[in-house]
Parts: structure tokens; sequence; C-alpha cells
């Protein structure tokens, strides 16, 4: 085993290996801080040049790109409070206060230090336990996936808001946004209100898109703030050698999570995406003071990350050694796999040892590659918390749109992305969770799935019996009694906040309101569907109900008691509107809804950076020359990356039809349309 092992590192060392792993590293970099794109975009984009190429080379240069994704994705998420996968929503909770404060350096220093670490640490366990692994994958069947799946939103659900309640109902709600479209239970489109857009369910893209970036996005506008609450000269410490120190005294804590990553990481469908909740539930769970979680304490950082990147690792091993892909990015490696003509199975972890350790292997090398050249540029990527807000939104606005687009082509994209970003804004004013509704939509299928197939194969509750089945009903239990101890002893274990702590009921309670009338219409309308089908969601619609009727209650009983102290109904609900900025907050989300009828008429290429000029000089106030480059830059960016180089289809105008009439023959019209 270690000539192979040795065999493995020495075949990534060789040239042209290394280039193809570097050049994969940059591009994965490129990926992962621009938000809407990612790591599946980029296999499908790769994937073609891995025709012909040998094996070691291939995949040296698809896991140099798939390893650091979730180390660049940290910087969407620390400095817009956006995630740039679904493994990155945990380092929001704590990051993104971090750059409020002026420390978004020391965030990213601490995050891309234990990203490195992480993904090395994570692959060397892995190497090491090859052949521990097939019995524990094999122990795993439909119960295991779904009470793991129930862990991670139990987790997210208590640990992301100050209300367990909330934090419950929201993931309800994404469990049941994945049941909109067909059933892979039988062939009828559930929730899809005879909107052809939504017969196939909804996009991932969009929502996550919508639901985080826009909030913040306007918060920045219609509050005209720079991401960081403070100037550059009132910030005291926070630079990237205090993150590194940080993470290098949090060492232990970095290894723990790790561990978490690694293993949890070979569950086939489920395990990259709660692995960063899990390991920070373990951060908070297992700190003597965690009263500064969600408030910007560096452990909130430290541990998601650690544990984000050493899946890479684990999630590689399900699919080489037994051919089963856990999410679409595993299932694109596995297709590279055959490309090159190696077959997944149990060669892979004898005759073929070597270059399954040339995997392990590049994957550690691409991580640490990818740390030195983000630890190089943080500094200078830190200094955008300090820019004027008014300057960062119409860059960012551009990248989101277009990131929403990648998610089908569709005019329902943004019509999903701006209703999402409405959403967000009202459950950010109402201190309402969002990571639990993102991390239930990623997980509705698979959870339902294995619900099903575990209510066929076993009678009445004999699943509950199963030994790993009752570890992770325990590890549940406990954590809802750490919530629970929280909330009776609010000063020994404080609650970590949610990203709206503090709001209020004048937004609250009609959202509560709404929820309760959506779960409940949910259950009414399953009642016809044949039992296969409707189970899932009528049990989602009962339990959403129910954790709702609690936190409208409590809702119901702050907003009487703020009516009384506030002089009356009309006048707390102008003051909350007031506090909410809720008129420019209104006319932001008008501009954008123009900007999407601009787009029915002219296309994307001209109104983005049509909405980004009447941005700049209106919003902004700045002169001519800015609101025209500005605008023109972001023209030429989109005519060169996303037209020449991802060759993405563009919406068809009405220009679309006009235009070639009007220009001579041989006009380059890709320009325009």
């Amino acid at each position: 085993m270690f000539n192979d092992l040795l065999t493995g590192f020495l075949l990534v060392l060789q040239w042209p290996t290394i280039g193809f792993l570097f050049l994969g590293v940059l591009f994965g970099i490129f990926l992962g801080i621009i938000p809407g794109l990612g790591v599946i975009i980029g296999l499908v984009v790769l994937l073609p040049f891995t025709f012909g190429m040998e094996p070691v080379a291939a995949f040296a240069l698809l896991l140099g790109m798939y390893a650091v994704t979730s180390t660049s994705d940290t910087i969407s998420s620390v400095m817009l409070g956006v995630p740039g996968t679904s493994a990155s929503q945990a380092t929001i909770l704590d990051g993104y206060p971090l750059a409020q404060k002026g420390h978004a350096a020391r965030a990213l220093g601490a995050a891309f230090t234990t990203s490195a670490f992480g993904g090395v640490f994570g692959a060397l366990v892995l190497a090491l336990s090859l052949p521990l692994i097939r019995p524990v994958i094999q122990s795993f069947s439909s119960p295991e996936i779904f009470m793991l799946g129930v862990l991670g939103l139990t987790m997210v659900g208590s640990l992301s808001g100050g209300s367990m309640f909330k934090g419950l109902a929201v993931a309800a709600l994404g469990l049941l946004m994945s049941t909109v479209g067909y059933s892979d239970s039988g062939a009828i489109p559930r929730y899809y209100f005879e909107v052809g857009y939504l017969i196939d369910g909804l996009p991932m893209i969009p929502v996550v898109l919508g639901l985080f970036a826009l909030p913040e996005l306007m918060e920045l506008a219609i509050r005209n703030l720079s991401i960081s609450r403070k100037d550059l000269e009132e910030v005291e410490g926070g630079g990237i050698l205090d993150g590194v120190k940080d993470a290098c005294r949090n060492w232990w804590l970095a290894v723990r999570c790790a561990t978490i990553g690694t293993y949890i990481g070979m569950l086939p469908g489920l395990g990259a995406s709660i692995v960063d909740w899990l390991a920070y539930g373990h951060a908070v769970q297992s700190a003597k003071d965690s009263s500064q979680f969600g408030k910007g304490d560096i452990r909130g950082v430290i541990a998601p990350e650690a544990a984000n990147n050493a899946t890479r690792g684990g999630s590689l091993i399900p699919t080489v050694a037994f051919g089963v892909p856990g999410s679409l990015g595993a299932a694109i490696l596995l297709s590279a796999l055959l490309i090159v003509g190696l077959k997944p199975g149990p060669e892979m972890l004898t005759t073929e040892l070597s270059t399954t350790f040339s995997m392990v292997w590049s994957i550690a090398i691409a991580n640490i590659l990818a740390t030195v050249l983000l630890l190089f540029s943080a500094k200078h990527v830190a200094k955008l918390a300090f820019l004027p807000g008014h300057m960062i939104v119409p860059a960012i606005i551009m990248f989101v749109f277009m990131g929403a687009w990648l998610g089908g082509g569709d005019l329902g994209d943004w019509i999903v992305c701006i209703t999402m970003g409405f959403v967000g804004f009202v459950m950010k004013r109402g201190a309402w969770p969002r990571p639990p509704l993102v991390l239930a939509l990623v997980l509705g299928g698979i959870m339902e799935n294995a619900y099903l197939l575990t209510g066929r194969v076993y009678d009445g509750l004999e699943w509950l019996q199963r030994p790993i089945v009752l570890v992770i009903g325990l590890v549940i239990l406990l954590t809802i009694g750490f919530v629970i101890r929280g909330m009776i002893k609010p000063k020994s274990k404080p609650q970590a906040p949610s990203d709206g702590a503090g709001g209020s009921p004048v937004f609250s309670l009609p959202f509560s309101i709404l929820l309760f009338v959506v779960f409940v219409g949910a259950v009414i309308l399953a009642g016809g569907w044949p039992g296969s089908v409707k189970q899932f969601p009528i049990l989602l619609g009962v339990s959403g109900s129910l954790c709702v009727l609690v936190v409208l209650i409590q809702d119901g009983i702050d907003f009487r008691a703020l009516v009384s102290s506030g002089g009356g109904l009309l006048g707390t609900l102008l003051e909350a509107a007031e506090q909410a900025l809720l008129t420019k907050a209104m006319l932001f989300m008008l501009g954008l809804i123009i900007m999407l009828l601009l787009m029915l008429v002219i296309g994307q290429k001209l109104a983005l950076p049509l909405f980004i000029a009447f941005y700049l000089a209106v919003w902004g106030g700045y002169g001519w020359r800015i609101c025209l480059l500005y605008p023109f830059c972001a023209w030429l960016f989109m005519i060169g990356f996303y037209d020449r180089v991802m060759h993405l289809f563009w919406y068809p105008s009405w220009l679309n039809d006009k235009l070639p009439g009007l220009m001579p023959e041989g006009f380059p019209l890709w320009l325009f349309v």
C-alpha cells in the first residue's frame, strides 16, 4: 500500500500532470469566486478536454478545479453573505459579521488556512482508511440516509436562528419546495399550478442567489453602506496573519471538523451538503463560551471550512470504488473515469490503487496551491469591504442575474430570483433564518426517496431499531437538548442569532401567517394524490404548520405588545416601515423588475449595463465618466466570458428579431443580442 501511495504522489508531480493540476486550480478559484458558477459548470467545461489524455493528467485537471471551489467560494460567503455553494452556508453566520466589523482579511486568512489543512488532512486520512471504507459505506442504506438528512436539517434549523421553531419551519418549507414538479414515485406533477417552468422543479441557483444576495445588496443600496460598517482607519487588527494565527490556535477544532468532513463526505448524496452544519454545530456545542457565535466568532469560520474541504476526498471514494455518484458533480467525474478508460469498482482499490492515490494527492496538492494563491490575494480582496456600497452593488447584480440565468436559461430564473429576493428581505427583517430553506431544498429529493424506500422495505417503525439510525437519532435529540438548555439558561449557553436577529414582529407575523396558509394549503392540495406521491408533502405540511403555529402565537404576543407600547396599530406599522427603509427597498425591487421587463425588449446584454448606468447615476450620484465606463466594462465581461467562453444561450428578445434587418450584412450581432 505504501508503494502505491508513493507511486501516486510521483505520478502527480511529473510533467505535464502538475501543469494541468495548476491550470485546474486557477480555473477553480475563478469559478468559486463568482456567484452562480461553481464546480458543476467547471466540470462541464473541462470534461471535453480530457478526451485522449492520460488518466492521471486528466484527473489532475478536473480534481484541481473540483478541490478548490470550496476554498475560493469562501470569498462570497464572507464578503457578501452569499454561499458560493451549498457547502459554504454555515460560513456565512460568522464570516459575514466579521467582514461587517472590518475583519474580512482575518476571516479569509483563517478560512483559507483551515481549508488547506482540511483538504490535505482529509486526503491523508482517506488514504489511510481505504481498507476500512467499504463496510462503512455499505452499512448506510435508506434509513440512515433519511436520518442523516434529518440531523443536518435539525442542526441548521436550531443553530442558524434565535428560534428553533422558526428554523424547523423554514426547513419544512424548503423540503416542501423540493416537491414541486414531478414526483420520482409517480408520474404526477405536484404544486406546479399549470406553470410549465415549475414542472421540473425549482432550480437551486436562482433561489440561493435571490434569497441571500439580493437582500444584502438591498441593504448596501438603501442605507448607502459599505460591507464593513467601520472605516479602514477605525479597524484594529483583523489582518490575514491574525486569521492564520486563529487557525493555528484552534488546530484541535480544525482536526476534529476535518475528520467529520472526511467520513461524512464518503456518504453518497448527503455528505457534502450537511457536513458544514455538523461541523458548525460541533463547534458551538463544544465551546465553553458560545455567546459570540453568529456575531463574528472566528471558530464559526474555522469549523465549516475545515470540514467542507475535507469532504472532497471522501466524496470521491463512492464514485471511484463503487461507481455510485453521490451528486451531479460526482456523476460527471464518473463519466470522466469512463472516458479515460478506467472502470469504477474494487480494482480501483487493488490493481489501480496507485491511480486512486494519485487522485487523493491531486486533491491535497490542489488545496495547498489554492491556499497559497488566495492568501497572497486576500489582503486586496478584503479591501473591497471598505469600498462604497454603490460601487459594489452594480457588479454583483450582474453576477447574480447572470448566475441565475445559468440555472436553466429561462425567463422564470430571473422571476424566481427577484421573488426570492423579496422573500429573503422579509425573512431578514422578521428574524427568520434563511440557510435552512436552501439546505432543505438540496436534500429534499434525496430524503423523500429514502423515506419512501424505507417505508417499502421495513414494516412500520422497524427501521428505527438499526444501530446507526439509533446513534443518529441520539445525536438529533442531543442537538435539540442543547438548544432547549440554551433557551432555559441563556446566560450560560446563548443561542447563535440568525442573520436577521432582532427582527420586528411587524414583518415576522405576516410571514408566519403566510407560511401557515402555505402548509395547510399544501396538505389540502395533496389530499387527492396517490399514496406514495402525497405521503411526504402531507408529512411536511402537518409538521411545518405545527412549528409555524408556535411561532405564530409568539409573534402575535410580541406584535400586540409592540402596538400597545408604540402608540397604536398605524403608528407601529409606519415606524417599522421607516426603520426598515421599506419605501427605498420597494423602489430597489421596482428597478429590478423594470430591468427584467427591459430585458424582454432589448435582451440581457443591454438591459444589465443600462441598469448599472441608471443605478450609478440615480442611486450613487456619480458623474458621467463612471456611469459610462462601469457599464461598458460590465458589457465587455458579459461578451467576453458569458458569450465567447461560456457560449451562453441568451433570451430571444424583441431586438433579437429586429436588429438583423437594421444592420449591414456581416455586422457582429452577437455584441448586442
